[in-house]
């Protein structure tokens, strides 16, 4: 039979051949490093017997599905390993998640951190076994009968739900699994992997049901990959925005005031202020008008906007005001349209330009929350972009260097586009979808970041880019949002003047630069490990004085700084300066003035940087111009 590769070509096989009979029949090395194979499009095993015909495509470790494969694997083998130490356990679900999988388990007692020690060594012993991983499928009733008589009633449940009337099972020794594969064909080549944790977590993510205990590991093809991640892993830890901000005391959350509700401190406050304000100028450099909306709405204007029909899940109840149900606001975007409808609008006033840092609020499961980012309470750096449709790809090409020169301003240079496309099913007419999708490509490939294109991953309310920005340790992270709304504008009966008479509907795009402020601070807190670029820092300068008979120079200095608009902390205690030095290294404060006798006799600071650095006996005058060029340029840098 003839068998068609990826390159155009053909190759002859036996009658029956499997995907691995080809891969060997093309080369020893192919077969030695062989995972599994794709088959006219649908993912298949090594051993998949082949039809006369086919297209084939063989994944090799070198490939990210190969990967993946590897880790649903080892998934499986987790849970065989727990089956055998833990007989009691029923297994529930276990897939693949970035860089690695879990599995969740029903158990009475919670893992222990032994216990994974325990259930790690177990899947040792079980991939040195090497048993055959294995498909067969049955009936849907068969199923359901065999998991039953094994106990594992969440499986059953799981396929009582499937519309298949044929299910597939994958099989390794006397452990049996619900799975749609593929999967290794031998537990041996599971070799590198590592269990990471142990959390709680819903059956189905919902709280009203039981509490199952969720195991996190990865796996990977080499061992230098392993370490690699393990590494990254260690690093993480020291950047979580949540220790550091108690260390840093910028921020913090209370029980008594609600999870997922966030106080700012007043160091915080600090660096918060000042990313507004650059926020704020740069918009208005920008041709933005600043908007201000209230924190609750009428229920018919979330009616009106389709909320309460499609997002309700994500909203508070409804709070009675003389009668009338008010809800408080998860999006900015029915405010501002409100705000448009005050007068009519004609081509000549469009494109308007609206921004709005505004607070809203959504429910969040309590299992979900985490730190800055993920709240119930957020700022988003909102922006409407309301325009014609001869202005819309100008637009868009704007906001999208816009969006790329703030990100470059707080030190993030690896940038990546994602363009999704319109679904199955939307609304808007296939010449708008095709007119905004193309101005997104168009202003994409002119700002010459990498992208990729989601075909079908629009929402069913438009076209949008996402932009994802990688941190100091490589993790990547979705935080800019450029979303075109077909949805909106005919809910709402926006309208235009155009230039022949008519009424038009204007086009309407979201654009969440930053995220929320929450969220960003978060990244922007891991990106830097808490040591943050001196324009932005909470305390830029630290004043230490040596002793006492230098007191009146420090508080002239430091008004000094105050007043060119710096912000400034003094230690004056009396303390060696060893000591004071070290806690404000512990404080990350970008530059320290160490001031003694000789700099108040010659008019000088003698600068400590945080880095360790010392420029020593600088003019005053000099260090207020250096640090005005730090502040100026919104460097990264600790000195020019």
């Amino acid at each position: 039979m003839n068998i068609y590769l990826p390159d155009g070509s053909c190759i002859e096989a036996e009658e029956g051949a499997s995907v691995l009979d080809v891969a060997e029949k093309i080369g020893r090395g192919l077969a030695k490093n062989a995972i599994a194979g794709e088959v006219n499009g649908r993912q298949v095993d090594l051993y998949y017997k082949l039809s006369d015909g086919d297209n084939l495509k063989i994944f090799t470790k070198n490939d990210r599905e190969a990967l993946e494969i590897l880790r649903h694997s080892t998934a499986h083998l987790m849970a065989h390993a727990v089956k055998r130490l833990f007989p009691e356990a029923k297994v529930t679900i276990g897939p693949v998640v970035e860089d690695g999988f879990y599995y969740d388990f029903d158990i009475d007692n919670p893992f222990t951190p032994e216990d994974l020690n325990s259930i790690e060594k177990e899947m040792r012993k079980l991939a040195d076994e090497k048993m055959d991983i294995r498909r067969k499928e049955m009936s849907k009733d068969e199923a359901v009968k065999l998991f039953n008589e094994m106990g594992e009633n969440y499986k059953s449940e799981i396929i009582s739900e499937l519309d298949e009337d044929v299910v597939s099972l994958y099989e390794q020794g006397d452990f049996i699994d619900l799975c749609r594969g593929p999967h290794l064909d031998n537990t041996s080549k599971i070799k590198h992997f590592k269990l990471l944790s142990v959390a709680g977590a819903y059956w189905r993510g919902d709280e009203n049901n039981k509490m199952l205990q969720r195991i996190y590991g990865t796996a990977w093809f080499k061992k230098s990959e392993l370490d690699e991640y393990i590494q990254r892993l260690e690093e993480a830890k020291k950047r979580d925005h949540r220790k550091l901000g108690k260390e840093l005391e910028l921020f913090s959350s209370f029980d008594e005031i609600g999870s997922g509700l966030i106080c700012w401190l007043p160091k915080g406050s600090k660096m918060r202020l000042t990313i507004e304000d650059f926020w704020r100028n740069e918009h208005i450099k920008n041709d933005y008008e600043i908007l201000y909306t209230p924190h609750i709405g009428k229920s018919n204007l979330w009616k009106t906007s389709g909320h309460l029909d499609f997002y309700a899940d994500n909203m508070y109840s409804p709070m009675d005001i003389e009668g009338q149900d008010y809800f408080i606001k998860p999006m900015n975007c029915p405010f501002h349209i409100m705000i448009y409808k005050t007068k009519t609008r004609s081509y000549r006033d469009l494109p308007l330009r609206w921004a709005e840092l505004g607070t809203v609020y959504r429910y969040e499961r309590s299992g979900v929350l985490h730190g800055l980012l993920r709240v119930r309470g957020f700022t988003q750096d909102d922006a409407h972009i309301i325009c014609t449709s001869e202005q819309i790809e100008d637009e868009i090409s704007e906001v999208l260097e816009f969006s790329l020169n703030i990100w470059k301003a707080f030190g993030f240079s690896s940038i990546k586009g994602y363009i999704a496309t319109k679904p199955e099913k939307s609304v808007g007419d296939d010449a708008m979808w095709e007119k905004a999708t193309s101005s997104l490509t168009k202003a994409i490939e002119k700002s010459g970041i990498d992208f990729e294109m989601d075909e079908g991953g629009g929402a069913f309310y438009g076209p949008k880019i996402d932009l994802k920005v990688k941190d100091a340790i490589g993790r990547e992270w979705q935080m800019t949002t450029i979303q075109f709304d077909f949805n909106l504008p005919e809910r709402f009966d926006m309208t235009y003047v155009d230039s022949d008479g008519r009424e038009k509907r204007p086009f309407m795009v979201h654009r969440a630069l930053l995220g929320s402020l929450e969220r960003f601070f978060g990244v922007l807190t891991e990106h830097y490990a808490g040591a943050f670029p001196f324009w932005i820092a909470p305390a830029q300068v630290k004043i230490l004085n040596i002793s006492d008979d230098q007191l009146d120079y420090c508080k002239s200095i430091a008004k000094k700084l105050k007043k060119e608009g710096f912000r400034v902390d003094t230690d004056y205690r009396n303390e060696k300066i060893g000591y004071k030095i070290r806690e404000a290294q512990l404080e990350k404060i970008p530059h320290m003035l160490i001031i003694g006798k000789d700099e108040v006799e010659n008019n000088t600071v003698s600068v400590r940087l945080r880095s360790g650095e010392n420029k020593n006996n600088l003019d005053f005058s000099e260090y207020i111009g250096v640090i005005n060029e730090l502040e100026k340029n919104k460097s990264t840098n600790l000195w020019r």
